[in-house]
């Protein structure tokens, strides 16, 4: 069977032996040059992967920056915020997406593994075969150049022994056809001629052994040799083909990978988004916010067509009357009251949180308690701990001295009767807040902390249901004799910048900072001049001078009527 030669080299084996040097030659430069080309493909196609690479890492990183920065501050008001089921929601989606940054990590970290890495060391490999295929094409190059120079060289020789042959051959005809030129001159010419002949005759002979061997070497050459090293070429461009073809496949599968678990984050944060309930948030906002206090109770109508009186005090409490409605009360400033409970500004509260409404107080209140059983149970565990330690020292003396430990034990339990007599005293501020609050049915406990308010008691039960000095308020109304005056006559028009009457005194029974709008600063044991008693409200209008008055809580102060009064009463 005739082998052919290989196509790239086809059309050169048929021309002229000196042409198809420099056409076997102008082919290993062209596929020289389409080779570097497609390493230099390949290369690029790393390049381009290794910034995707790079791409999703810092994707991930400002995922993951993005989710850290919103997520809430460990002991902070930020956190308590996130109870809520929508900040739940956007808690998760925060998680998640720090999940969502972790797959995108992962599709860095295989592109790196399986295509990057992969590739390199590849890259490294085909450049290695690509020269060694290249020099053994070069060195059968210039194999057969070598030997087209000895052809040329046996047939220049061969030609110019036959020519030197010709010119011997015809001197000596010349020598012997003339008569006057010796014997020995005609034998030395023969001679010659027949050296001539003998070297002409070993140059044919060299020239054509030369030639048959050229043409074995050329045969060889481009039947054999240049289409085995063509063909390894051919398979190391189609290698490298299919190398950079199953790469790209690579890089859609690393993707398509990680979908699922994206998908699977996604669904969570459709899933926390879905568990959003308004309801339930507005909820958590009346509980979180509600005060304890009553509502304010109806402003009586002022009638001024009936004769017109100066009451003592601007109580509504005229039970005494045989109508039961109130008075008009003229020269009064209560009539731009302010609420007093809008805060002045935000110092530092007392410890028992007296200066807030009773809900919050016991909200606060329950809070601290159960924050100092927490401490509590921390040191009786170290206490353990260290007690556990103290027998195993004892029973092994090798491995501690076992009082090394007493010191610790007992500035533990030190902290720990501290603590538990912190636990009473809030336990107990705690259980006279929850004495003083109204009670409250079920469905008041669901709604915006309006309470229904209970059965009014009479005077002498007054005292256990107002405020006492932790700061919780009264729900009830004390029904106390009204205090007048006698009526004097005066116009239709009076002035309403007449300062309020004085119809008692009081004495401070606790230190009062009055941090709200339009509530006054006392000291224990502080004497002052009653200008409007508690309407119910469980606040009570008092004058230190004629620049300084305002309200204090009625359960401060022990409250003295004038004489007139049918009798004094004491608020606790």
């Amino acid at each position: 069977m005739v082998s052919l030669p290989h196509p790239y080299v086809l059309h050169a084996a048929v021309s002229a032996p000196c042409l198809c040097c420099r056409k076997g030659k102008d082919q290993f430069d062209n596929l020289e040059k389409h080779t570097q080309w497609g390493i230099d493909v390949l290369e690029k196609y790393i390049k381009f992967v290794k910034e995707r690479t790079e791409i999703e890492l810092s994707y991930a990183k400002q995922l993951r920056n993005l989710s850290k920065k919103y997520q809430p501050k460990k002991n902070s008001k930020e956190e308590e915020e996130y109870r809520y089921t929508s900040t739940r929601a956007f808690l998760a989606t925060l998680n998640e997406m720090n999940d969502y940054a972790g797959q995108h990590e992962v599709i860095s970290e295989n592109m790196t593994s399986l295509i990057t890495g992969e590739l390199t060391r590849y890259v490294q490999e085909l450049k290695q075969e690509r020269k060694s295929h290249f020099h053994d094409g070069r060195k059968a190059q210039q194999h057969i150049e070598t030997c087209w120079k000895q052809l040329e060289a046996s047939k220049r020789r061969f030609e110019r022994d036959c020519k030197e042959a010709d010119r011997a051959q015809q001197y000596f005809e010349k020598m012997d056809a003339d008569i006057n030129v010796t014997k020995a001159d005609v034998e030395k010419a023969r001679q010659q001629a027949q050296l001539r002949h003998q070297m002409a005759e070993d140059s044919k002979a060299e020239y054509s052994s030369t030639l048959q061997k050229f043409n074995n070497e050329q045969h060889e050459h481009y039947y054999t040799h240049i289409p085995n090293i063509f063909q390894k070429i051919q398979e190391m461009e189609e290698r490298r083909i299919v190398r950079i073809g199953e790469s790209m496949k690579t890089f859609a599968e690393v993707d398509r990978q990680v979908i699922p678990i994206i998908g699977k984050c996604l669904d969570e944060i459709t899933k926390a988004a879905e568990a959003v309930d308004h309801k339930n948030d507005s909820q958590m906002v009346i509980e979180a916010f509600k005060s304890g206090f009553e509502p304010p109770g109806d402003i009586d109508f002022e009638d001024f067509t009936q004769p017109m009186k100066r009451t003592v005090s601007e109580s509504s409490l005229s039970n005494s009357r045989g109508d039961g409605k109130s008075e008009p009360k003229f020269g009064s400033k209560s009539k731009g009251k302010l609420w007093p409970f809008i805060k002045k500004n935000k110092g530092a509260g007392p410890e028992d949180f007296s200066n807030l409404p009773p809900e919050q107080r016991r909200k606060k209140l329950q809070q601290k308690v159960d924050e100092l059983n927490r401490d509590i149970q921390k040191e009786m565990d170290q206490r353990d701990a260290l007690t556990k330690m103290k027998d195993v020292y004892i029973k092994n003396p090798q491995m501690g001295d076992a009082a090394s430990v007493d010191h610790r034990l007992a500035e533990l339990g030190q902290n720990i009767e501290k603590l538990r007599l912190e636990v009473q005293k809030f336990e107990g501020w705690l259980a006279e807040v929850e004495g003083r609050l109204p009670a409250r049915t079920e469905q008041s406990r669901r709604q915006s902390g309006v309470y229904e308010a209970q059965n009014p008691s009479g005077v002498n039960s007054c005292a256990q249901d107002r405020e006492s000095p932790d700061g919780s308020y009264t729900e009830e109304q004390s029904q106390e004799t009204e205090m007048k005056v006698p009526a004097t006559d005066f116009d239709d028009e009076f002035d309403d910048e007449e300062p309020l009457p004085t119809i008692g005194t009081c004495k401070a029974l606790y230190t009062f900072e009055g941090q709200n709008e339009g509530t006054i600063s006392v000291a224990e044991g502080e004497m002052l001049y009653v200008i409007e008693e508690d309407k119910g409200d469980g606040w009570t209008r008092i004058r230190r001078n004629e620049d300084e008055e305002g309200y204090v809580p009625t359960s401060y102060v022990e409250v003295y009527l004038d004489k007139n009064a049918k009798g004094a009463m004491t608020y606790i």
